[in-house]
C-alpha cells in the first residue's frame, strides 16, 4: 500500500504484523486439512436452537453477559456462573486476557514504576496471534524456546515474569503438559513477587482450544489456583467454527476483569443466534463425546500410517498432526499436496519450516490424503 494511504494510520496500526489465518479457498474444492476445522457437523440439536432463536427477538439486542450461555457451561464442568466468560470465539477472549493481566509496557500500564515491566511468557513454537495481541496491547514478551523435540519444559517458565500464556495442547505441535507441569507454573506465579515493581501474583493462562481430544485439563484446579484461567473454542470440539463462541473459566475475579475489557470495547459481543447454538452444543455431551472419539481415532491411524511410511509425526493430543516429510522440504510437500486437491498449513517459520500442519479429516478424507503420501514416499510425486 502506498504511503499516500497509510500516511493516516496511527503509529499503532503502522507497527502491527496482524495474524494470517489459514487459505478458505473459493476457486476450487479441496481435501481441506489447513483449520483444523471439525470434519463432523454439529449436533441436531444445535441447528434446532439457532433456528428457534431466529425470530423476533433479533430485532433486540442479545444478553451482554450471556446468561443462559454461561449457566450451562458452569453446569456442564461444575463451576459457578461468575466463573465463566462467554465471548466471540476464543480468539477475542485471548485478546482480551492479554488487555487485562499482561502489563503494559507504556506509560500507566501495569507494571508503571521506575522498572521496565516484566515481559510475558510464552513458547517460541506456539499459536501466531499471541505475539500479534502483544503488540496490539503493548505487552512485552518473550519466547521461550521449547525443546529439541518440540516438547515444553516447564521449569523454562519458574522465573520473574509478567505471566505466562501455554496452550495444552500446544499449537502446530500438538504436543501436551501433563497438568502437574502446569500447575507448578501458576504456583510459582501465585507465589510470585517482584522486588523491583512491588507487584506480587501473575496469572497463567492456559489455552485449552483442543484438549478435548486428549490432553489433561486444568479445569479441575481453578478453585485451587487463583490465577490460573483456562480459555476454551467450540470451533474445534463443538463443530462450530462458523459460530465464532468462545468462554473462559477461571476464578471470579479474573472473569471480572475480562468483563471491564469487554465492555470497554464491545458490550454485546455474542449474537442472540450464537448464544442459542452453543449453550444447545455445550449441552449436548453424548454427541460431541462421539465426535471426538472418532476424531482421535483416526488421528490414531493417520499417524500409525505415516510412521510406517517412514514420515516423522509429532506426538499429539489435539485434532490435528504435525508431520515432516522424509525426504521433501515442507515447502516442497506443501505444493505437492495443494496441487493434487489436499490443503494443509506450513510455517515458513525456523526449526519448523519443514513440517506441515495437518488437521484431521473424516476418515475418507484421511485416506485420500494417506494415498498422496504413500505416492511421494516412494517418489511418485511428478
Amino acid at each position: 500500500m502506498s504511503d499516500l494511504r497509510n500516511r493516516y494510520w496511527n503509529t499503532r496500526v503502522q507497527s502491527l504484523s496482524p495474524y494470517i489465518p489459514g487459505e478458505q479457498p473459493r476457486d476450487r474444492k479441496f481435501v481441506k486439512l489447513n483449520t483444523n476445522e471439525n470434519p463432523y457437523p454439529p449436533s441436531p440439536a444445535v441447528i434446532e436452537a439457532i433456528v428457534k432463536a431466529a425470530g423476533d427477538d433479533l430485532r433486540r439486542y442479545p444478553d451482554p453477559a450471556c446468561t443462559e450461555l454461561r449457566q450451562t457451561i458452569a453446569a456442564r464442568y461444575g463451576v459457578k456462573p461468575d466463573q465463566v466468560f462467554a465471548g466471540n470465539g476464543s480468539d477475542e477472549v485471548l485478546a482480551f486476557a492479554f488487555g487485562a493481566f499482561f502489563a503494559s509496557g507504556l506509560p500507566g500500564g501495569r507494571g508503571d514504576t521506575d522498572k521496565a515491566a516484566r515481559p510475558a511468557l510464552f513458547p517460541d513454537i506456539t499459536y501466531s496471534f499471541y505475539p500479534v495481541y502483544a503488540g496490539l496491547w503493548d505487552v512485552p514478551y518473550r519466547r521461550v524456546p521449547v525443546r529439541a523435540d518440540f516438547s515444553i519444559n516447564y521449569e523454562d517458565y519458574l522465573k520473574p515474569s509478567g505471566g505466562v500464556i501455554i496452550p495444552n495442547p500446544n499449537a502446530p505441535t500438538g504436543r501436551p503438559l501433563p497438568a502437574a507441569e502446569l500447575l507448578t507454573i501458576a504456583q510459582y506465579l501465585e507465589d510470585y513477587h517482584d522486588d523491583d515493581t512491588r507487584e506480587s501474583g501473575r496469572v497463567i493462562i492456559v489455552d485449552e482450544a483442543y484438549s478435548a481430544f486428549g490432553a489433561e485439563s486444568l479445569l479441575p484446579y481453578i478453585d485451587a489456583h487463583p490465577n490460573l484461567l483456562t480459555v476454551h473454542t467450540l470451533s474445534k470440539m463443538g463443530s462450530l467454527a462458523g459460530l465464532r463462541v468462545g468462554f473462559a473459566i477461571g476464578d471470579a475475579v479474573l472473569i471480572e476483569g475480562l468483563c471491564r475489557m469487554r465492555d470497554s470495547f464491545n458490550s454485546y459481543p455474542v449474537d442472540r443466534l450464537a448464544q442459542a447454538g452453543a449453550a444447545a452444543a455445550i449441552a449436548d455431551t453424548a454427541y460431541y463425546d462421539a465426535v471426538t472419539a472418532k476424531v482421535i481415532a483416526t488421528r490414531d491411524r493417520v499417524t500409525a500410517a505415516l510412521t510406517a511410511m517412514g514420515f516423522e509425526v509429532l506426538p499429539s493430543a489435539a485434532n490435528f498432526i504435525f508431520i515432516r516429510h522424509p525426504e521433501k522440504t515442507g515447502a516442497e510437500f506443501f505444493t505437492i499436496l495443494r496441487d493434487r486437491g489436499i490443503l494443509a498449513r506450513h510455517f515458513n517459520h525456523d526449526r519448523i519450516a519443514d513440517f506441515l500442519r495437518v488437521s484431521i479429516g473424516t476418515d475418507d478424507e484421511m485416506d485420500v490424503f494417506l494415498d498422496e503420501c504413500r505416492k511421494t514416499a516412494a517418489g511418485a510425486d511428478q
